[in-house]
């Protein structure tokens, strides 16, 4: 197949990351990958995995982003693939759009994925209107029922699967450690707990400080680390952190990492993994991540990242915004040897892939059959 998967940019984040990953499996099994973004770090991970990315400003969500309808059609006819892949709702509106301008015959099959739990609202619902639908946990799988015209034989869900390669049976590098202890010597001896993800309100670092302010009282071993950078606009939640972090005399406890490259070894470093997130999230990749490495996670019972625990680690789930009881969970699993954890099948990367190219068939074979 030729496939063509569109996105807004390739910056950090779980959607661009499985992406890339999905890309590079599409290449790995014979098929031709290609990625329309806007590009960004990430667009020569693309490149040097045998991807072709091709840059196209469809990320603003602006109506000067129609302007991109036109080249996008001529992309369309250059490319000829077999089936577009739309992960984010402006670029599903422009590639939408360009379609119509084409004869039914020469269109591609079309495929959408509800990567969140969008607004409802006239421009979310163009992601129902692919040939197949895609949800990445069975929490956005009724969310999409209820609240878009999808129906159920159109709608598939798939978990966003791990490269269990990239993290399981790994021994953290020492030469690593040593770096990073170097760097940051506080964190030495220490039992790690980390809150990865990026640097936003409903992510739930503020939560987090609260949960370390209980549990540095009872174990003043413990070291909290805030592992995610903060994204333009949101420079300011950052020092509203800080300045929290210093009023609950966390200042030589909670130390803020930054955006990151080293996850695989973080997560081996951290003697557990937290999730805090303060509304219902759509998967939550962090937690399977650290799971796959064999990491304990405490998370709020809710959304998608509750879903991975529910599966495979059910000690480790807390109710939803309690930081009381967040906090003894922590001490709780602490206090135990590191549990064996195994994730489920559906939650690899080769499930992933195998179910979503199962959706593609689907796709392509609606689309055969209407032709005809």
């Amino acid at each position: 197949m030729r496939v063509l998967q569109a996105l807004p940019a390739l910056h950090s984040g779980g959607v661009e990351r499985g992406t890339v990953e999905f890309a590079a499996e599409l290449v790995k099994r014979g098929h031709e990958s290609f990625v329309v973004s806007n590009g960004g770090p990430m667009a020569e991970q693309v490149r040097g995995q045998g991807s072709t990315h091709i840059h196209m400003p469809i990320h603003r969500k602006s109506p000067s982003s129609f302007g991109q309808i036109l080249p996008m059609r001529r992309l369309i006819q250059t490319l000829q693939p077999d089936l577009i892949h739309v992960r984010s709702r402006m670029p599903a509106w422009i590639i939408h759009l360009a379609l119509k301008t084409l004869p039914e015959r020469e269109r591609p099959a079309l495929v959408s994925t509800f990567h969140g739990m969008y607004s409802v609202n006239p421009y979310s619902a163009v992601m129902a209107k692919a040939d197949q639908v895609i949800a990445v946990s069975n929490c956005v799988r009724d969310y999409v029922l209820n609240h878009f015209s999808v129906p159920e034989y159109r709608l598939t869900v798939i978990q966003r699967g791990v490269d269990i390669d990239a993290f399981r049976d790994r021994a953290i590098n020492e030469q690593w450690r040593d770096h990073i202890l170097g760097r940051f010597p506080q964190l030495a001896e220490k039992k790690i707990i980390m809150m990865p993800g990026r640097i936003s309100r409903w992510k739930g670092q503020l939560h987090f400080l609260e949960a370390m302010a209980r549990i540095v009282r009872q174990r003043p071993d413990c070291h909290g680390i805030i592992v995610g950078g903060a994204e333009p606009g949101k420079e300011r939640f950052l020092q509203e952190l800080e300045k929290e972090r210093s009023r609950l005399q966390l200042t030589d406890k909670v130390t803020f990492l930054g955006q990151r490259n080293d996850m695989t070894n973080l997560y081996l470093l951290a003697d557990l993994v937290c999730h805090m997130s303060t509304k219902p999230e759509p998967f939550g990749r962090t937690v399977t991540e650290a799971l796959a490495s064999g990491t304990p996670v405490v998370a709020y019972n809710r959304g998608g990242a509750a879903e991975t625990l529910q599966a495979c680690f059910r000690d480790g789930l807390v109710t939803p915004d309690d930081t009381g009881a967040f906090a003894g969970a922590v001490l709780g699993l602490l206090n135990k040897p590191r549990p064996d954890i195994t994730l489920p099948e559906r939650f690899l990367l080769k499930a992933q892939t195998e179910s979503t190219l199962q959706v593609y068939e689907a796709a392509l074979q609606a689309q055969q059959e209407f032709a005809q």
